[in-house]
């Protein structure tokens, strides 16, 4: 398959008058278009980018979208969050990823990070999800939770060796497949023992991949981990051993400046969620000094019901302004950060040959129409894609190579008869209804 838009943008930029060549899921060459094939897909009037990587979400939760609307944290997963969740068997479950997996695609997300801690003790429900993943098209990367906090629902929680063990077998049942990765997850110092992060950190090095945690989202976190362990997150996770080059942080809204530049040297990396954070009034991560300090940043929207989009091209937006107005600096953050940890950070991160343009890499694409308004007057086209285009100017995606979504609308699935599964699952709930 060879694409022909009008620009595509590469390392060196946007670049007129080429051709991207796709084989066996990666990009094989870009070359000059000398003369245009019988076979070419023109894209004539539309620029091609890398794809999104959403680097942390919970998929079930776009079932639960508006129900914790204007609710705090605390309030969303006690009222929200724990009783619904408990509502879905696991056709709701599948169904739920599709839905989500369906917006992110329509938004150019070719990689979705599904953080899944609904396990029934087992991993069918997983493996639901990841069949979901492969008929929408998406690339999934899922972190298997690990949790054992005795407040949790039951179906959330496991001991440490049923957690490891079922990690470790869906890990290697999924180890050869072309668009599903699968990685530790212990859920957060207050979600997950210490023996349990342990056990989530030494799955992770005996299989050589990242594992996911959620760290220091809001406040309280802080003060919850000083009075059990004696430590702050960050300190606590360096104490245990596991705060290194293979820890995905989530969050990490509330760190000081020592543990800022403990995540640094340790090599850690961060999933930041910019409009999770605002929505549920969490604050703000400290993006520009993470940086200097050297920590890896990807961005990710969270859950459907905590955001309440799932775009990761508003994510930059998102993450770019919040800095902008926390340091009262309009160059805080620059659109080409916000976009490269939308795409390669993303990607880094998560250890997949994806999030940019280039001969070898997997053929993750997004098509968007230079015609939409949201993208004039042509000033400058990246920074109009961060910060001015909307969601309709996305018009073809390609995961693997395969297309998705053709002129706006998903090839693999029916969104009409998505939506009405969901509309009649969802029927009648709200908070008032969560007990029954």
């Amino acid at each position: 398959m060879r694409l022909v838009p009008d620009l595509v943008l590469t390392d060196a930029g946007w670049q007129p008058g080429r051709a991207v060549m796709v084989e066996g899921g990666r990009i094989a060459t870009i070359e000059p278009v000398h003369r245009l094939w019988p076979s070419d897909v023109m894209l004539a009037g539309k620029a091609l980018l890398p794809g999104t990587v959403n680097a942390h979400g919970h998929t079930f939760q776009s079932l639960l979208r508006g129900l914790g609307d204007d609710l705090d944290f605390m309030g969303w997963r006690d009222r929200v969050l724990y009783p619904f969740s408990e509502k879905l068997d696991r056709a709701g479950i599948a169904l739920g990823a599709a839905f989500a997996f369906a917006e992110m695609l329509l938004h150019g997300a070719t990689t979705c990070v599904d953080f899944f801690y609904l396990h029934d003790s087992g991993n069918e429900n997983a493996g639901a999800v990841i069949d979901a993943a492969r008929r929408v098209g998406i690339r999934l990367v899922l972190a298997r939770a690990m949790y054992d906090w005795e407040g949790a629902p039951r179906r959330y929680r496991e001991t440490v060796a049923d957690a490891a063990r079922r990690t470790r077998e869906l890990i290697a049942a999924h180890r050869g497949d072309a668009t599903t990765r699968v990685q530790p997850a212990p859920h957060s110092p207050h979600g997950a023992s210490s023996a349990m992060i342990r056990a989530g950190w030494e799955v992770a090095e005996a299989e050589q991949v990242p594992f996911h945690i959620h760290v220091a989202e809001g406040r309280d976190e802080g003060e919850r981990t000083l009075a059990e362990h004696g430590a702050t997150p960050i300190r606590y996770l360096d104490a245990l051993g596991v705060l290194g080059p293979r820890m995905i942080g989530v969050h990490c809204v509330w760190l000081d400046d020592d543990e800022i530049a403990l995540m640094g040297a340790r090599g850690a990396a961060l999933a930041y969620c910019p409009s999770s954070n605002m929505f549920l009034g969490d604050g703000i991560t400290r993006i520009p000094e993470l940086r200097s300090a050297g920590v890896r940043i990807a961005l990710g929207t969270d859950g459907g019901s905590t955001n309440n989009r799932l775009s990761v091209f508003e994510e930059m937006r998102m993450a770019s302004l919040l800095q902008r107005v926390r340091l009262l600096d309009g160059s805080a953050l620059d659109a080409e950060c916000a976009f490269a940890m939308g795409t390669r950070a993303g990607a880094s991160i998560l250890d997949l040959d994806a999030g940019v343009i280039e001969p070898g890499k997997l053929a993750d694409l997004v098509a968007v129409n230079l015609d939409d308004p949201s993208l004039h007057p042509r000033t400058d086209l990246l920074k109009a894609v961060v910060y001015a285009m909307s969601s309709r100017a996305v018009s073809d995606v390609w995961v693997h190579g395969r297309q998705v979504v053709a002129s706006g609308r998903l090839t693999t699935v029916d969104e009409r008869e998505l939506l009405a599964r969901v509309t009649e699952l969802t029927k009648g709930w709200s908070i008032s209804t969560a007990a029954r």
